[in-house]
């Protein structure tokens, strides 16, 4: 793995992929093996945030709410991930829908680390402060993708990627992941390859 200081010198885009299954049996891991190893065929620098794997609690305690308008963060993975963000050009979220929206732990994610001051700015209205140029969001899900637009296109999208600067969102969704057939999570496969450019 390059390390940041290098990456920033020789202006190489830092992906970073935010993986929020916890079972690494799953197909979202499938996914990912297929994305990481692209990635180290192609020789691109990139690093992965497994939350649940790094035991990330995505709720708030009474201390870290204490500090949180202040911009400020106790937990010492919330300033790992911050520094992982301050230096990727390129970020994938995956994640399965579960009743209808993202995991709980990639919610306290969002809540925990896209902080005031890091995240986004109220100086002079809202302002996003990060420099993120192309975001990539991949999910599975049981029904059709079309039932999770609201959500995904409508909402997560514009609402809490773009209003941080998380920019220029491609949204990739295996339907009926569990019941389909294994042709069609292989086809699904060859297209989340074929997106990684």
């Amino acid at each position: 793995m390059i390390i940041n200081n290098s990456i920033n010198k020789l202006n190489i885009i830092m992906v970073t992929i935010v993986f929020s299954h916890p079972w690494h049996g799953s197909f979202n891991k499938a996914i990912l093996d297929t994305i990481t190893s692209k990635f180290e065929q192609e020789n691109k620098a990139y690093q992965v945030i497994d939350l649940t794997k790094d035991g990330f609690n995505p709720s708030f305690s009474e201390a870290e709410l204490a500090v949180y308008n202040q911009g400020k963060a106790i937990d010492p993975l919330v300033l790992k991930y911050q520094e992982m963000l301050k230096n990727s050009g390129e970020i994938i979220f995956m994640y399965p829908i579960w009743w209808g929206t993202m995991p709980a732990i990639l919610k306290g994610f969002f809540d925990k680390v896209l902080l005031q001051g890091f995240a986004f700015s109220y100086e002079n209205g809202w302002t996003p402060l990060l420099k993120i140029g192309r975001t990539t969001v991949i999910t599975t899900s049981e029904s059709a993708g079309e039932t999770f637009k609201p959500f995904v296109q409508d909402y997560f999208i514009p609402n809490m990627l773009y209003s941080v600067g998380i920019n220029n969102a491609t949204w990739l969704n295996c339907e009926h992941t569990s019941t389909g057939t294994d042709e069609m999570r292989k086809d699904f496969l060859k297209k989340v390859e074929a997106a990684m450019i």
